[in-house]
């Protein structure tokens, strides 16, 4: 990923972050879902830099899984592989597209290759994160799927923060109205 204004710090502060952990929870929980997951699976790829979740998913699908440094914007991914995860990065993209061709294009010829992605549902410009690029709704990123030449397996929405966070401020409670994870099991068509 390219450095800058749109790309987050995994670090400490960001690990620890309730948001982050509570979201970690729900994705993985929507993954081990999947009638793929417990299969046999011989590599995986998580495009972003490694999360605690990337270790999650590793035991999950009992196979290593690389992560990616490169921008995700121009790179070439390298390989082959039955798993590809991007979650929480096609809003830090300028081309999203480009991305999910190169997915695409190292889950081919795998039986049962999916790509497991989620990203923030599209809110009004004021609640949404000064990291983003851009935020898609949901009818948009269907169709960006179909570009893609995806198909969609399953799908799902879930709120990052607890019931109680929504309560705190005006804000917050705006939140409570627009912020959601968007998340998907997509197959190559």
């Amino acid at each position: 990923m390219r450095q800058g204004m749109f790309r987050t710090a995994i670090d400490e502060t960001y690990c620890a972050d309730p948001a982050h952990r509570l979201r970690w929870e729900r994705t993985l929980s929507f993954v081990a879902g999947s009638a793929i997951a417990g299969s046999p699976v011989s590599s995986g790829l998580d495009l972003g830099d490694r999360t605690p979740l990337t270790g999650r998913l590793e035991r999950l699908f009992g196979c290593p899984f690389r992560n990616t440094d490169a921008d995700l914007d121009v790179c070439s991914l390298e390989g082959s592989c039955q798993v590809v995860t991007a979650f929480e990065v096609l809003e830090h993209l300028f081309n999203p597209l480009h991305v999910l061709l190169e997915a695409r294009r190292v889950l081919q010829g795998t039986p049962a290759a999916r790509l497991f992605l989620s990203t923030p549902v599209s809110k009004p410009l004021f609640l949404q994160s000064p990291d983003h690029f851009h935020e898609i709704a949901p009818a948009a990123i269907a169709a960006l799927f179909r570009r893609a030449e995806f198909g969609i397996v399953r799908k799902a929405e879930f709120r990052i923060r607890p019931a109680w966070f929504y309560l705190t401020g005006f804000r917050p409670l705006l939140r409570a109205l627009h912020e959601k994870i968007q998340i998907y099991e997509l197959e190559a068509r």
